[in-house]
């Protein structure tokens, strides 16, 4: 009879194949003794904190009772035993001020009181569940390499949590217990951000289902939650709106990065990729990350709206559109476009398709102010768009005619919006409902971008040949003002003469 062991040899045990750490009784005894005091952190309470207990106050105006919980999610694999660097979910991001890589596995509960009789005179208590700092006598310390300190660090305490946030923060192995506490048809009723981690919201709904109550209803109550955290953020605070310049002028920082590199761009075999690695190297070192892959698109490709592949070579006489934003410590992003000559000079061509997406821009710029809707921007911005192509000759009826809902046919080369709000995500708010966002009247405040675009393709046969292969995009972030609007990214030229002369002066 053959040996089966290694047949039968559990998957979990065969992953740690590679591991040759000690086991022996020795060993443990040894690295979990004569170590000395651990340095104080100097944690202090963040800035955020008089704002995240603010906002958490306005979201228990929306569900007094219930009990709200929103997690910051768990690591992500990688592959096999790598995770991707952590990123915590924007809504528990939002309401607890913990951003970079801070706290996988943490859930932020908000507990029903008494009308009145939670923090701050609102309806809620709440807590942060967290993974603290293992004692330096346990495994955790030496061996667990996803959480452990030998191998990333050491996590705050409990006490340094509840200092940081100014939220009361405990075990999150007291979580379960927590979550099903009185929950009933004629008791509490608990809603989750479902999408933010699976087995949280696995483990709400068997409380649910232990508790009685119907599965449907709740997950319905589940997208009320997620829609209202959206839509806590469409008006900006103060402290965001800094954190957003803060990310707009580390993003203009990386585009005169790219100016400069551009020759090296041009003899490199993989031009693209040299723009993508010299603004995402800007955003880690003045950053924490990119808020999105960047787009580095080169002749045809600044065609295809999301080309994020960056492989192409970037070829003199051409333009190369950079779509990039800096997402800083707080997690708030950016999002800026601007469509650059290579050579640092604009042809006749591509400054008249460059000059109509400027002036759409332009004419959204001019209705984005309070009391218009969001769906205004994007309005002005086509009706600009579709009186060039037709001045252009190149649509099959008026302008007038394409505008209809019938018609539309100017879409052809501007099949995207022209705004999307902006924050702690790139799309920012997205879950908020229609009549808050697309059909939402604009308020001082609110954060969003505006980015017309043309784009002909290399083989689209409606346009001269001259116009193939060209696309353009003009993006900025707009901070909607008492009076108006503000530009956050106007640092950053627009006008094309702008454009040559600030290329030229970057390059001496």
């Amino acid at each position: 009879m053959s040996d089966t062991t290694s047949v039968d040899q559990d998957v979990t045990e065969r992953g740690d194949n590679r591991s040759q750490r000690p086991r022996s009784d020795a060993f443990k005894n040894f690295i979990t003794s004569q170590w000395g005091p651990r340095p104080d952190l100097g944690v202090r309470p963040d800035r955020s904190v008089p704002f995240t207990a603010a906002r958490r106050a306005r979201l228990s105006e929306r569900f007094a009772g219930t009990r709200l919980v929103l997690p910051a999610g768990p690591l992500k694999q990688r592959s096999n035993d790598t995770d991707y660097r952590f990123r915590p979910h924007s809504a528990f991001a939002h309401l607890t001020g913990l951003g970079t890589d801070q706290e996988p596995d943490a859930v932020l509960v908000l507990d029903p009181t008494e009308p009145g009789g939670g923090d701050d005179g609102s309806n809620h208590h709440a807590r942060l569940y967290v993974r603290p700092l293992a004692p330096r006598n346990t495994e955790e310390f030496y061996a667990d390499a996803r959480y452990g300190e030998f191998w990333v660090g050491a996590r705050p305490s409990l006490d340094d949590v509840t200092t940081l946030t100014g939220i009361e923060a405990r075990h999150v192995d007291e979580l379960a217990e927590a979550l099903a506490k009185d929950v009933g048809s004629d008791g509490v009723r608990v809603l989750v951000i479902a999408e933010a981690d699976e087995e949280i919201a696995a483990l709400v709904e068997s409380i649910r289902a232990e508790a009685g109550l119907e599965s449907g209803a709740e997950e319905q109550s589940d997208d009320s939650l997620a829609e209202a955290t959206s839509e806590l953020r469409l008006v900006k605070d103060e402290l965001e709106i800094e954190h957003l310049r803060t990310a707009v002028a580390r993003s203009i920082d990386g585009f005169e990065a790219v100016v400069l590199a551009l020759p090296r761009a041009v003899a490199h075999r993989r031009g693209e990729r040299v723009i993508e690695t010299v603004f995402d190297a800007n955003a880690r070192l003045e950053g924490n990350t990119v808020g999105y892959e960047t787009i580095a698109a080169a002749g045809e490709h600044a065609t295809t709206l999301h080309w994020i592949t960056n492989d192409g070579v970037v070829r003199s006489g051409e333009m190369v559109l950079l779509d990039g934003g800096v997402e800083v410590d707080e997690l708030y992003t950016a999002d800026v476009t601007r469509t650059l000559p290579v050579d640092g000079t604009f042809t006749d061509v591509q400054r008249r398709i460059y000059t109509a997406v400027l002036d759409a821009a332009d004419a959204a710029f001019a209705v984005a102010k309070p009391g218009a809707r969001f769906r205004d921007v994007h309005a002005a911005a086509m009706e600009v768009i579709a009186a060039r192509l037709e001045e252009w000759g190149l649509l099959p009826v008026t302008a007038e005619e394409s505008l209809s809902p019938e018609g539309q046919q100017h879409r052809r080369w501007m099949v995207h919006g022209t705004s999307h709000h902006l924050g702690l995500d790139v799309h920012d708010c997205a879950q908020a409902r229609r009549e808050m966002y697309l059909d939402g009247v604009l308020e001082p405040g609110m954060v969003f971008t505006i980015e017309p675009g043309l784009y002909f393709k290399a083989d689209d046969l409606a346009v001269p040949e001259e116009y193939r292969g060209i696309g353009v995009r003009i993006e900025d972030d707009v901070l909607v003002t008492a009076d108006g609007n503000e530009n956050l990214s106007a640092a950053l030229p627009r006008r094309p003469e702008d454009v040559e002369a600030w290329m030229a002066g970057l390059r001496g």
